[in-house]
């Protein structure tokens, strides 16, 4: 039996993405704004995890209005890079993958935008081990009704939540998904269920689960 479920989250879960991400908005905004100040790498990593209207105000105020625009272009210079170049991905993230999906389901949940899932799978050829993703770029959503909502879809009567912010973690108790922290990412929990230091450890502690 293919039990249980297993939805991930993606930046600090699966890949860092910050370096990618800050190089295509260096290039978008000379291209299309004349622009030279590109937000640090420190900046980037403080907003994986957040939605786009989280993330728009933060770290391009400059606009002022126009911020959520700015930030909609650099997203689709952001998908477009990262189909081709890719980014780092955690160590063991491909061959663990793998496995697991010779045992249970697979399933992304991210606050990301939309494209951004299918950037990952085109850089890495990873759809085909994954049967459903949601975002917030897909449905305008948070990441807990995202899980409520792929859960209903994919009738999952139990599932766990593997991602590395304190978000992550609110949103798999809201969701009612068993929340394993990967610590290895950007952020913190309060009180997960399990936590792993590197993703291959996956493999044995859904054993536990």
């Amino acid at each position: 039996m293919r039990e249980p479920a297993l939805i991930f989250d993606i930046d600090g879960t699966l890949w860092d993405s910050c370096e990618a991400v800050h190089e295509s908005w260096r290039i978008a905004l000379a291209r299309e704004y004349g622009c030279s100040e590109v937000p640090s790498l420190e900046q980037i990593r403080s907003i994986m995890g957040l939605t786009p209207d989280e993330v728009a105000p933060r770290l391009f105020p400059s606009f002022g209005a126009r911020a959520r625009e700015v930030f909609d272009v650099l997203s689709e210079e952001e998908c477009v890079y990262l189909s081709v170049h890719g980014a780092r991905l955690y160590p063991g993230v491909g061959e663990t993958l793998r496995a697991l999906s010779e045992r249970c389901r697979l399933f992304i949940v991210s606050n990301c935008q939309k494209g951004y899932i299918e950037s990952l799978f085109a850089s890495t050829g990873f759809a085909p081990l994954f049967e459903g993703w949601l975002s917030a770029g897909i449905t305008g959503f948070g990441k807990s009704d995202n899980l409520r909502l792929l859960m209903r879809r994919h009738a999952l009567e139990r599932a766990i939540f593997v991602g590395d912010t304190r978000g992550d973690e609110t949103a798999a108790r809201e969701a009612g998904c068993v929340f394993v922290h990967a610590a290895y990412g950007f952020g913190t929990a309060e009180s997960p269920d399990a936590v792993i230091s590197s993703f291959g450890e996956l493999i044995d502690l859904v054993n536990a689960l």
